[in-house]
């Protein structure tokens, strides 16, 4: 009698190796370097290189948490106004005399207990789309940002603070450094624990996974509440590279973050993806806007080109999920026939 082994390790291929979607991303980073070095002698140095990521890297922050909540089906449209929430609260605080150490910290709780609030209602009314969800607190988030600051602007904070948007460490600006630091953490978290591979399950079945016994609400919560406290991580280095705040800041943020996460290969119907992708689409549009903006391209054509950029990712990433179902549905029964 043959013994038959059955492994979920899939064989290493050099050919599967070569097609995974991030090879795309840095082919597009190079074509894009190639055209900025062309446009601007001066953008092909380091200085150059490094210091536009204080442009973009702010609302990067925010990708780490909207990759685990695709990958789980759900989306958070507030994470903008959370952050400007966020921002309004820390500014005001320090203009009444808190001292600015506190005042950052309650920009965190804020953040983070916005964060709750949304995968508290999901939690808690199973029925409720996240879109509706979010679009509701998005609308509320931004609402009392208006009504602490009205229309009017708070700023005058102290020198150390322009540090966390404009500060070097060793030459390298302090962001990028914070950001590559939070990137490994994030691709190991998703990649390598226990938790990570829950939220797969929940994204690729999430009945399937409440029944074998994964804390689906508890999982969903901590990763809301993450996504809560990037966003106010986001406030405190776009107010520090601002300047000062007003209710209007990071105003469309929660779309230049969908975007990264889609373009980094991010399935839409959950499950699958990887952070390192969009980490690369981080940069890719991010550098992509520095290069447009060099030749005062106007806004609204950047905007064509990163939805052009989305529709081919989309189409492309679904197109692969699709022709892969029949495939592993054929081979279930030709297995089934051999046995």
């Amino acid at each position: 009698m043959s013994t038959r082994i059955v492994s979920n390790i899939q064989k290493f291929t050099w050919k599967r190796f070569f097609l995974q979607w991030e090879w795309m991303l840095i082919a597009l980073l190079v074509i894009i370097f190639t055209i900025n070095s062309n446009i601007s002698p001066y953008f092909l140095n380091y200085t150059s290189i490094t210091d536009a990521t204080m442009t973009f890297l702010d609302k990067a922050f925010i990708v780490f948490p909207m990759v685990m909540i695709m990958i789980m089906r759900e989306i958070d449209i507030s994470v903008g106004s959370t952050a400007a929430l966020s921002s309004i609260v820390m500014a005001t605080l320090y203009n009444a005399g808190v001292p600015m150490v506190i005042a950052i910290v309650a920009c965190l709780l804020v953040g983070a207990l916005c964060g709750f609030f949304n995968g508290y209602l999901l939690v808690k009314y199973r029925e409720l789309s996240a879109v509706i969800v979010t679009l509701s607190t998005m609308i509320l988030y931004r609402g009392i940002a208006y009504m602490i600051l009205e229309d009017r602007s708070a700023g005058d904070f102290p020198d150390w603070f322009s540090y966390f948007g404009w500060g070097y460490v060793g030459g390298i600006p302090f962001i990028l450094c914070l950001f590559v630091v939070l990137a490994i953490g994030f691709v190991l978290l998703l990649q390598k624990t226990t938790i990570g591979r829950r939220i797969y399950a929940v994204g690729s079945n999430p009945k399937a996974s409440r029944f074998s016994g994964v804390k689906v609400d508890k999982i969903k919560l901590l990763v809301f509440t993450l996504a809560g406290l990037m966003a106010a991580i986001t406030a405190i280095f776009l107010t520090s590279r601002m300047g000062s705040t007003r209710p209007n800041v990071a105003n469309m943020y929660e779309l230049d973050v969908i975007a990264m996460v889609a373009l980094g290969g991010i399935s839409t119907v959950g499950g699958k993806g990887k952070m390192l992708g969009a980490v690369l689409a981080v940069f890719v549009i991010g550098y992509l806007q520095f290069g447009l903006g060099l030749i005062n391209i106007p806004a609204q054509m950047l905007l064509i080109v990163i939805g052009i950029l989305l529709i081919v990712s989309v189409t492309v990433t679904n197109f692969r999920v699709t022709r892969k179902a029949p495939q592993r549905k054929a081979k279930k029964n030709q297995a089934k026939k051999v046995s």
